[in-house]
């Protein structure tokens, strides 16, 4: 086993794909293929089942992919302190519900990483997808919420796919809503309230199911529902038709500006929402995987 076998299966990870892979360090398909085959053979496990679709990391070779990294990284790390060799480029991959505070997090990150090079990845993306690219490593984390309602299904999900959800924080139901909204100068908003006004969600693709909205109270019915894909869009479309949106009530002004106010929303139900991250227990966070979490908890202590 050497080292160049170990970057040659984060590389194949990266692109899943071996043709990819072998492009992008400038060596031939089959002898990356052959690569792996004696790599697999020396250490008497398979690391990639190949398929019609392509190939996947089975399980032993999601646990091998654990060790492989972060040998690679203290490889690296040795490298740029005891020699003049030009640090290994970083890269890592978030996915997360549609929330202001990761996009925070993650510009925190960025902004202290001290890599010369770095190729990172923020997907806001759908509830299922966030658990699917977890559990294929496309991310090394995933941030969503868990209340009363969902939290049966996604639990039985998490456990699965071999994946464990840690809390972040717990908060009360809260709504989004136009600075200029009629409701603005409430101190607090009602379901009744919002009944004239179109509530924004967040569409869930294939798996539209409540189970997978983002949006706590996702089962009260509602005479008028508007479903975007992005954050943007669905702020902008709060501002222009005084709609609204069900959340958590954090709302940070430095990048979402000030037009977006959040109010708490009073309810029946003692339902709330815990945020938090899905890991996979089957491979160890890189250290900027870490790194980000701590921004997350830093920030959720803030608000």
């Amino acid at each position: 086993m050497t080292l160049q076998q170990l970057k040659y299966i984060l590389k194949i990870v990266e692109y899943r794909s071996i043709t990819e892979a072998a492009k992008n360090i400038f060596i031939t398909q089959p002898a990356l293929s052959n690569s792996v085959k004696e790599l697999e053979s020396e250490i008497g496990i398979e690391i990639f089942s190949r398929n019609t679709k392509g190939i996947e990391l089975t399980n032993e070779g999601v646990e091998f992919l654990s060790y492989a990294r972060q040998v690679v990284e203290q490889a690296d790390l040795l490298e740029s302190r005891y020699t003049n060799k030009k640090p290994q480029r970083q890269i890592c991959s978030f996915s997360t519900q549609h929330y202001a505070f990761a996009v925070n997090a993650f510009v925190n990150l960025v902004k202290k990483t001290q890599a010369e090079e770095y190729d990172f990845t923020l997907r806001e993306t759908r509830t299922f997808e966030i658990i699917d690219d977890v559990k294929n490593l496309k991310s090394e984390t995933g941030i969503l919420y868990l209340d009363d309602f969902n939290k049966k299904v996604l639990n039985k999900l998490f456990t699965e796919n071999h994946l464990t959800f840690y809390p972040i924080f717990t908060a009360e139901p809260h709504v989004f809503i136009s600075v200029n909204s009629p409701l603005a100068e409430k101190n607090e908003i009602n379901l009744q309230d919002l009944e004239p006004y179109p509530f924004l969600c967040y569409e869930q693709g294939d798996f539209n199911s409540f189970y997978f909205a983002e949006e706590i109270l996702s089962t009260v019915s509602r005479k008028k529902v508007i479903h975007v894909s992005d954050r943007s869009t669905l702020f902008n479309l709060i501002i222009g038709l005084n709609g609204y949106t069900t959340c958590s009530g954090i709302l940070t002004s430095d990048l979402n500006g000030t037009q977006i106010i959040s109010k708490p929303l009073k309810t029946d139900s003692d339902n709330k929402m815990t945020i938090g991250y899905i890991l996979n227990d089957r491979t160890e966070p890189s250290r900027y995987a870490k790194l980000f979490l701590e921004e997350l908890k830093h920030l959720a202590a803030e608000y």
